[in-house]
């Protein structure tokens, strides 16, 4: 942020960031957002967190006699009910995503300042709790949505990790897997109307010809898949997430709508942000622009990618896919296009050995890289 700002941007922010946690009242510390380069805020704290977190959305809730419905819906969420589906108690007006893609909209339709602007909406959704609030929650019929992958048989022996874990921890069936894909659905249906609430104001403005849109999210949502639900996992549910960029120069061109595959890391939104505004990032970092790639497909962008996570890591390219656990052992490899469900894990096969070596070798290069600097 703090590279767009040098380029002379007026830089905003709308949503969710997970930046920092301090509070109870995140206003008081707009300060802690203005220090990485943010010049006008607007933070919100997740669904869960915004129960006890005072902001500028949950105390217009309050002003309108919400919040502790609010309060009571989410609470109530818990135990055997996190897998809960119903509406929020929120009207659609005040529910957490629109209000945040209502306040980006109304800050770019007000916007008159000589700086050109950047814009950083982040929705807390579509993230559980299942609270998909009318009509979104009834737009679409579980009956419809696709079944839940099968979890693969429990492996006894070799190494194990997190993954594990999460499977002992959630040894029940999930039974209403399609009710949570459903809601799921319509929440990321809203969040797609906002966004082209937002879009709409930048054609309004006349901008959209010199605007640069960039797409993606944190994580996925297992919505019942293998019997699990959240994150914090190296599954594919979990880790691959929509990453789509629109410049100008593409309307019209060949790569419109392209799909291309090559491996990238979440990180390397940061740097291609701060190219396309003519910013400098005056420090060392490993993540890489994708603007060379999105003017020349074909480029190798990355050989592989990494995912970390509670001392565990993930490597991931074209073919392959291997989790080591916290103490280095490969615990699971899948054979990426084979088997995209990742049901049959190759770990304690005799012909994997030699390709699990070199993967985690690849694996510790690179970290060894990142502790260097």
């Amino acid at each position: 942020m703090s590279a767009i700002r040098d380029a002379g941007y007026r830089t905003s922010l709308f949503g969710k960031t997970a930046l920092h946690r301090r509070g109870p009242d995140i206003r008081k510390f707009e300060y802690v957002l203005n220090s990485y380069g943010l010049d006008d805020v607007d933070e919100i704290r997740g669904p869960h967190a915004s129960v006890d977190t005072i902001c500028h959305m949950t105390a217009r809730w309050e002003s309108l006699g919400l919040l502790e419905a609010y309060r009571k819906d989410i609470k109530e969420r818990v135990g055997k009910n996190k897998t809960l589906v119903r509406p929020s108690p929120l009207p659609l007006a005040e529910y957490y995503d629109v209000y945040v893609g209502q306040q980006a909209k109304n800050y770019l339709h007000n916007y008159k300042r000589a700086e050109p602007w950047f814009c950083w909406v982040s929705f807390a959704g579509p993230h559980e709790p299942w609270d998909t609030p009318e009509p979104y929650a009834s737009m679409y019929r579980a009956e419809d949505m696709p079944a839940p992958l099968t979890r693969p048989p429990v492996r006894h022996r070799g190494p194990k990790g997190e993954l594990d874990q999460k499977f002992a921890e959630s040894s029940r069936k999930i039974d209403n897997a399609r009710e949570l894909r459903a809601s799921y659905a319509g929440k990321v249906t809203l969040i797609d109307d906002q966004i082209g609430q937002i879009l709409d104001e930048i054609e309004t403005r006349g901008e959209s010809d010199r605007t640069v849109i960039l797409f993606t999210a944190d994580h996925g949502e297992m919505n019942g898949d293998y019997d699990l639900i959240h994150k914090s996992n190296f599954l594919n549910p979990a880790v691959r997430i929509p990453l789509i960029v629109r410049t100008p120069e593409m309307k019209g061109s060949s790569l419109a709508g392209k799909i291309i595959d090559t491996p990238v890391e979440l990180f390397d939104a940061g740097p291609t942000l701060s190219d396309f505004a003519g910013g400098k990032i005056n420090y060392n970092h490993f993540a890489r622009s994708l603007a060379p790639l999105l003017r020349d497909p074909e480029l190798e962008h990355r050989e592989f990618s990494i995912s970390e996570f509670a001392l565990e890591m993930m490597y991931l390219d074209r073919d392959w896919k291997l989790m080591l656990n916290r103490e280095g052992e490969p615990y699971r490899l899948f054979d990426v296009k084979k088997d995209p469900h990742e049901t049959d894990d190759l770990i304690g096969q005799k012909e994997s050995v030699g390709l699990i070596a070199e993967l985690k070798r690849k694996l510790l290069d690179r970290r060894k890289q990142t502790e260097k600097v």
